[in-house]
């Protein structure tokens, strides 16, 4: 049965009818693999929509993965010249999308989903939800420049951060890890804080999302996540309309 998009894709968690169709003026969304307009209808037993080109799922197929992405793996599904890329790195049949990225030399947790409505809320900047990383830094940051990255600072762009959780962990031979916890995502923003304050970055692993955690997996190893843990990343979402 054929239904307006609007309709469909609030049906499916998307928001409000009103937000959806934003969503659909901004061409974000798809039916068939072209791009649709406000006013279109389609039939979701029939059609495939996609939002972000991420296509919508009926719940029993829903699968969630958490991987730990190693430094010079894309955070993409595929690239043109293949280059390793996070979905080359797991062995699953399931057509699954990154949620968010890390820069290609960063590393850590990235979450692998199907969950349209999970990844466009997570992704989107009034979804605010905490991500812990460990930073390694050279030199050794004093405490002017921690009380920076934790009340907020202003970025060579003009932007301004939100004040963070900032933490020496330990030091080693090759320099001081810091503990940081945002609740925003900017582009490659803690390198872009760390150039501000004169700090060059070494390493940067996200070791969590909301209460999800990398734990032992080592880089290049993924799990799908358990009944508990989608449980937890699912109320990181407020489903809105």
């Amino acid at each position: 049965m054929e239904n307006r998009l609007q309709k469909i894709l609030a049906q499916a968690g998307y928001g409000s009818r009103r937000s959806c169709e934003v969503l659909i003026s901004e061409g974000r969304v798809s039916v068939n693999g072209n791009t649709a307009s406000l006013g279109d209808k389609a039939d979701q037993e029939l059609d495939q929509i996609a939002v972000d080109g991420i296509p919508l799922t009926s719940p029993e197929k829903i699968q969630y993965i958490m991987l730990h992405k190693p430094k010079g793996v894309l955070s993409t599904v595929s690239a043109p010249d293949r280059r390793p890329t996070v979905r080359t790195l797991i062995d699953h049949p399931g057509r699954i999308y990154p949620v968010g990225r890390l820069d290609l030399n960063s590393e850590g947790l990235i979450l692998m989903t199907n969950d349209g409505v999970l990844t466009h809320q997570l992704t989107h900047p009034s979804f605010e939800h905490e991500k812990e990383y460990r930073i390694l830094v050279h030199p050794q940051p004093d405490e002017g420049q921690l009380n920076t990255w934790r009340k907020g600072m202003t970025l060579e762009d003009g932007s301004r951060t939100q004040p963070t959780r900032t933490r020496i962990e330990h030091k080693d031979p090759a320099g001081t890890w810091m503990r940081v916890i945002l609740k925003e995502g900017k582009n490659r923003q803690l390198r872009r804080m760390a150039e501000s304050s004169g700090l060059t970055v070494k390493r940067l692993i996200r070791v969590r999302i909301g209460n999800l955690e990398l734990g032992n997996l080592l880089p290049g190893e993924w799990r799908e996540l358990t009944g508990d843990e989608i449980k937890q990343i699912q109320s990181l979402i407020t489903k809105k309309g």
